[in-house]
């Protein structure tokens, strides 16, 4: 979709900007996540009934600017933020929305960057751009040595429209965070802080130059895949130029190239190299969508566009490798047991019910895998459906995953529809699974674990001895962490109102009494009336305070339940 906004972000005041979002945001509050997981326990929620909106959600995202797009697709790598329709809209918007920057200003923009002309550095540099988004656009050149390139030219002043956009959205969401539960939960500012420091990363084309060179190492294992490299002397913060891939989208593929031509060793080796890079190097590109993945002229898929790259401790590998695996299985058990492991617990996290859905999911996965419906992307981004039911957070990384693979379904499919993805999956994952098991005991990981355990034998007896001391002094101390924002301090202060407001009535009412023997002037009804007044006033706290109780308060849930 190629839309321009009628008010560039970059032609706006702020305080037009700010009027701008507030309006934006306003229009769509009834689709916040926010408004949509701050439901209560049982009820229906938001995100259960379809918004007929949601694509015209996802065309004013692209209106709103590059930072809004760029929001976009990191919220489309988040189904726990956003109810399903919206999330699947989102997986459809493709960074296809920037307006064309007039020729004369590229040239500028390009001598400025490199420090030279364009005659002196190009033999030819086409003037139509070959595409255009929303933070750059690119343009077809040729190099003095006959090397065929591409040039993406960064746009100017875009650091400072999105650091505007974002400094406005972080208002907002501290003050989400602040009056909503599901702010509370969520942490949306948080949230913010870590996408801006991923976008802030996309913006420096060097670090996608590095991408690049990193990813063609990933796949040099695959004859089928490439990598265009960077032309390192013509990249910059704000420029890259790299090879030139001659091919068309997987997507414009037809039936008759498909039947002449086998892609179903191609697309298998495409879901491996995406499997390597999450679980053996620890990185996920983020946007791998059919318009990334090209079919070169030579046959082979050229990977392109990876300044979105996301990176997994490796602690976290692991535990998403064993919950890949335990799902392909059907092991829904096992699944739980690892989502509980790298997610957030959050108050009122209900395990049982938690396990009781996610055995259900998989196991309904398990006994369908052919079905597209229930491919493994979609079984992952409905594992962090569930956990957000329940009352976990699921880690980032996750989503993402998920996204990803969904991502590689379509394009696999476009390449080799009656490819098994499954089939492909389960055997690539247990080699994986082997070669981690390989390198933890390899000289250097045994080595490493040595140190480990080196270090844990010279701190035991210290760390012992001062817990004796502080025992035998009477000062051990124990600190729970969360408490002022827990349940159990909610509730006490709840009791100490009440008892203060019952403790201010019954003197309310004491004093009117006491008064009441006062002759006095001043009457009401021919009582006194200071201490009507009181004793009306002891009423109404007494009232509100039955009101209250009998309104707010509820039995604790039974820890009872039937097995699942």
């Amino acid at each position: 979709m190629n839309t321009n906004p009628q008010d560039p972000p970059h032609s706006e005041n702020a305080a037009m900007r700010a009027a701008r979002i507030l309006a934006f945001v306003a229009k769509y509050r009834h689709i916040a996540a926010f408004s949509d997981l701050g439901a209560e326990s049982g009820a229906q929620p938001e995100a259960a009934r379809p918004h007929p909106d949601a694509e015209a959600f996802v065309r004013d995202l692209e209106t709103m600017g590059p930072a809004f797009v760029k929001l976009g697709q990191a919220l489309s790598t988040r189904p726990d933020l956003l109810p399903e329709d919206v999330h699947r809209a989102l997986g459809r918007m493709h960074d296809q929305v920037g307006p064309v920057l007039p020729y004369a200003q590229v040239r500028e923009l390009v001598e400025q960057r490199l420090g030279a002309r364009l005659t002196k550095v190009f033999a030819e540099f086409d003037e139509t751009p070959i595409g255009s988004a929303s933070l750059a656009q690119v343009h077809a050149a040729r190099l003095r040595d006959g090397r065929e390139v591409a040039v993406k030219v960064q746009r100017p002043g875009i650091e400072q429209v999105i650091a505007t956009d974002l400094d406005i959205l972080r208002r907002l969401a501290r003050t989400a965070d602040k009056v909503t539960p599901t702010g509370r939960r969520v942490h949306f500012a948080d949230w913010l802080d870590e996408f801006h420091r991923a976008l802030q990363g996309e913006l420096d084309y060097r670090a996608e130059a590095r991408n690049l060179h990193r990813f063609g190492d990933y796949v040099s294992p695959y004859a089928s895949l490439y990598v265009p490299q960077p032309i390192w002397d013509l990249c910059g913060p704000a420029l890259i130029t790299l090879e030139r891939v001659h091919g068309r989208s997987v997507l414009g593929l037809s039936g008759l190239l498909r039947t002449e031509c086998d892609f179903d060793a191609a697309a298998a080796d495409l879901l491996r190299a995406y499997l390597d890079q999450t679980f053996l190097h620890g990185e996920i590109h983020a946007d791998p969508h059919p318009g990334n993945v090209l079919l070169a002229d030579d046959g082979r898929l050229a990977i392109i566009d990876l300044g979105m790259i996301v990176h997994v401790p490796p602690q976290r590998r692991e535990r998403l490798l064993k919950l890949m695996l335990a799902a392909l299985d059907g092991r829904g058990e096992d699944v739980a047991s690892e989502m509980t492991g790298i997610s957030v617990r959050l108050e009122g996290f209900d395990e049982v019910r938690y396990r009781r859905e996610l055995g259900h999911l998989v196991g309904r996965y398990a006994a369908h895998q052919a079905e597209e419906s229930l491919a493994e992307g979609s079984l992952l981004i409905e594992v962090v459906r569930v956990s957000v039911d329940c009352g976990l957070r699921p880690p980032a990384e996750l989503g993402l995953l998920g996204r990803t693979l969904l991502n590689l379904q379509a394009v696999i499919h476009a390449l080799a529809p009656e490819l098994n993805i499954e089939a492909v999956v389960r055997p690539h994952l247990r080699q994986l699974m082997r070669q981690r098991l390989a390198q933890g005991l390899s000289l250097s990981g045994l080595a490493a674990e040595s140190l480990e355990l080196q270090n844990l034998m010279r701190e035991a007896p210290r760390k012992l001895q001062s817990l004796l001391s502080l025992l035998a002094d009477n000062k051990l101390q124990i600190s729970i962490a969360g408490m002022e924002e827990s349940r159990l301090m909610e509730a006490l202060q709840k009791i100490a109102n009440r008892i203060s407001t019952g403790a201010i009535a019954a003197a309310l009412i004491l004093a009117s009494a006491l008064i009441m023997r006062i002759d006095t002037p001043y009457r009401l009804f021919g009582y006194p009336a200071l201490a009507l007044v009181l004793f009306l006033l002891a009423c109404v706290l007494g009232l509100a305070l039955v009101v209250s109780a009998l309104l707010s308060d509820r039995k604790a849930p039974s820890r009872k339940s039937p097995p699942p």
